[in-house]
């Protein structure tokens, strides 16, 4: 069965880790919305919501054709709205694959606002976020309605990675 894992979270919680280390595990195909943006924005057009919005379509194009192919795939997105959710189940639903949510997150603030303000990713034209970027996507966020596991990146990073291969083989 094809499986597609979406690893989702604020920015900075743990995502891309996770998504990674689960990709390297399993070996599924790993796309991540962030350099997908930053290439678009390479190429000329100027960031803006749109840019979001085309990286998150882009994903979604990439994965439906490995999808077809009997491809698994991993999801490293944000995926904090609705619609972004709604993308992801109506991907699995179409190929008739099993969806996994997890969503990461650091339970101590300080923690997270420390790595935060360290942490340096380098991706053209994508500024890094702010403490302040974080709060302001926290209140735009929405739930899944849907059964998750919840990653602490708090939690060491091959602990959390186990968590997520239990989840995926349960």
């Amino acid at each position: 069965m094809k499986n597609i894992i979406v690893v989702s979270g604020l920015p900075v919680s743990g995502k891309s880790t996770l998504a990674e280390g689960l990709a390297k595990k399993l070996n599924y195909l790993l796309l991540s919305v962030d350099p997908i943006e930053s290439a678009i924005i390479q190429s000329g057009v100027k960031r803006s919501f749109v840019t979001g919005l085309a990286a998150y379509k882009i994903v979604e194009s990439v994965a439906n054709e490995n999808l077809q192919l009997n491809n698994s795939v991993i999801i490293d997105a944000v995926s904090g709205v609705p619609e972004a959710k709604q993308m992801w189940r109506e991907l699995a639903k179409h190929h008739q694959a099993k969806l996994f949510i997890i969503e990461c997150s650091c339970s101590d603030a300080e923690v997270y606002k420390e790595r935060i303000e360290t942490r340096v990713r380098n991706i053209h034209d994508i500024p890094e976020v702010t403490w302040q970027d974080v709060l302001k996507r926290k209140k735009e966020s929405t739930a899944w309605d849907q059964p998750i596991l919840q990653i602490d990146s708090l939690e060491n990073k091959a602990v959390n990675i186990a968590k997520a291969l239990h989840y995926i083989s349960a």
